[in-house]
């Protein structure tokens, strides 16, 4: 990860520690290796619009160090993003295909997004948000589809199960562009 882009997240980490969030819950104490047990991230009813808006200031964070553009959260985009989040749950798997065989195109098309597809990025995990994002930017095809310039706006949601696990969907698309190619108008 570049210079930039390490401090971008790393800034964001740090502001996102200073403000109220959800309180992991679970875990505490000692494993077996002397190491602290891991603790699962709970995320309350109302905190819904405090992670949509915690993760898209990181992303801009990311992206304005690599001299990309600043997203704006999609309704179309957020919808497309927590049907994918719920059926990778339901399907226990995270991949790109729907249970019902959707791809992101076929998604993004359903909710009715008039721009172009530039990518989604999903994760199973009990991590928070902003560990996830890192998770993401250590690996070149999620990086890529984060910090890509064309991209203007941004659709991220979650679910999160009984157990704490959490299924991260993320989905960028570009605003006026001409749609996806495979969509049809």
């Amino acid at each position: 990860m570049n210079r930039r882009a390490f401090l971008a997240l790393s800034s964001a980490a740090a502001l996102a520690a200073c403000t109220t969030g959800p309180a992991p819950s679970g875990g505490g104490g000692i494993g077996p290796d002397g190491r602290p047990l891991p603790r699962v991230y709970r995320i309350g009813m109302g905190q819904r619009a405090e992670i949509e808006y915690r993760m898209l200031d990181a992303v801009n964070a990311l992206r304005q160090a690599s001299g990309a553009p600043n997203l704006q959260l999609d309704g179309k985009l957020q919808a497309a993003a927590a049907t994918h989040a719920r059926d990778m749950s339901v399907q226990n798997r995270p991949w790109h295909f729907g249970s019902d065989g959707s791809s992101p195109v076929d998604r993004v098309q359903r909710v009715g997004y008039s721009g172009r597809l530039v990518g989604e990025t999903i994760s199973e995990t009990y991590e928070t948000e902003l560990e996830t994002l890192s998770a993401w930017m250590e690996e070149e095809p999620t990086r890529r589809v984060i910090l890509d310039s064309s991209a203007t706006e941004m659709g991220f949601a979650w679910f999160q199960e009984q157990s704490g696990k959490i299924w991260w969907c993320m989905v960028l698309g570009a605003a006026g562009m001409a749609s996806t190619p495979g969509m049809q108008s």
